[in-house]
């Protein structure tokens, strides 16, 4: 049950995701654990979990977790690769502390890790090497011995597995639409622009990445199909206070800016999401969809890549790619990207905290 190749060994892979409610009773537990020691009242966690509570207080992301673990099971089985995967969340149950007691119960030495986010920034790749060196001192503190060591899988969004869904959802999308020359509207969770300043290996890598993404994507839609040559990157779901800068436009602005210009329509393409959670079943299926109805502008949202085989079999294909056992595919000039992070890639905005996964 190990997994060797001329550039390392490992004996475990380690799904590592944000986690959400799976009850009503779950929702403003969650909240607390995704935004502590922000300052942010109960009352307004309240009124946030109300997006939840439309859905019976249940994320999707929990279950569309356990449907991509099922199907990264079988293609590792298809590919002969017999590493045991285990399953932990940043704000919620599995968590990563108990996957990690797991792990070592079982006799789990090295294992590399899968991080449910494409793209550098502080929240979808330092935070989270954080949350390990976080859960690794938790386990070790029993004095039970050591914790697994650690491994992350490098960022792939240019990854061929990880494009090619997003195009045939896009095209998809435009189909169901069927009207000639929609422009193509990119969204991706907002940040800070301080900490989208300081994002990954030379800085400005978030929207870098993002921008890159979508090029492709815009490119190889337009060999499909006829469509507006102009396209854009907008951001959703901001959680900030006002005062502090974070990326712009916002979807719902922009819609109105397409909307005003006379557009044929648009596809919403939530390219720097994985999976149909919240952010997009909530933000933009309801909120955006709803705003571009008012509008009288025709609107679909593009597929996010999910369980597509293709991305499934990306991530296997990242395994065998981070032991030498494949070459690194990627389609923009930017990748493939580092195995290790920086130690100064994506900075914590607030405090230095330990992290895995990085040079010394």
């Amino acid at each position: 049950m190990t997994l060797t190749g001329p550039l390392g060994s490992y004996d475990a892979l380690l799904f590592v995701s944000f986690g959400g409610p799976e009850g009503p009773d779950d929702v403003v537990p969650f909240l607390e654990n995704v935004t502590r020691g922000r300052g942010i009242p109960r009352e307004r966690l309240v009124e946030v979990g109300a997006h939840y509570t439309a859905f019976g207080g249940v994320s999707p992301i929990n279950g569309q977790n356990r449907e991509f673990i099922a199907a990264l099971r079988a293609e590792f089985d298809e590919a002969g690769i017999d590493l045991p995967i285990y399953w932990g969340n940043r704000n919620w149950d599995p968590y990563l502390v108990d996957a990690l007691g797991h792990m070592r119960k079982d006799g789990v030495t090295n294992a590399l890790c899968f991080v449910t986010s494409a793209y550098s920034s502080y929240s979808g790749c330092r935070q989270y090497r954080e949350n390990l060196a976080e859960a690794v001192a938790t386990v070790e503190s029993d004095g039970s011995g050591p914790a697994p060591t650690l491994d992350k899988i490098r960022h792939y969004f240019d990854h061929p597995g990880f494009i090619e869904p997003i195009v045939e959802g896009v095209v998809t999308a435009i189909d169901e639409i069927g009207i000639d020359g929609v422009r193509l509207v990119f969204t991706t969770h907002s940040i800070p622009t301080s900490t989208a300043t300081t994002s990954g290996p030379l800085g400005n890598g978030y929207v870098t990445q993002h921008r890159a993404a979508a090029a492709i994507v815009a490119d190889r839609v337009a060999q499909l199909r006829p469509i507006d040559p102009a396209w854009d990157l907008v951001y959703q779901s901001r959680s900030g206070p006002p005062e502090i800068p974070w990326l712009e436009p916002d979807i719902s602005d922009h819609l109105d800016d397409v909307s005003s210009m006379g557009s044929a329509g648009v596809v919403i393409v939530p390219i720097g999401f994985v999976s149909d959670h919240m952010e997009v079943v909530w933000d933009l299926d309801t909120v955006a969809l709803d705003h571009a109805r008012g509008l009288g502008l025709p609107a679909r949202r593009a597929a996010t890549v999910g369980t597509d085989p293709r991305f499934v079999a990306a991530v296997r294909e990242l395994v065998q790619e981070r032991v030498g056992l494949v070459p690194a595919r990627a389609l923009s000039e930017l990748g493939p990207m580092p195995n290790v992070c920086g130690r100064n890639c994506c900075p914590n905005p607030r405090s230095d905290k330990p992290a895995l996964c990085q040079e010394p």
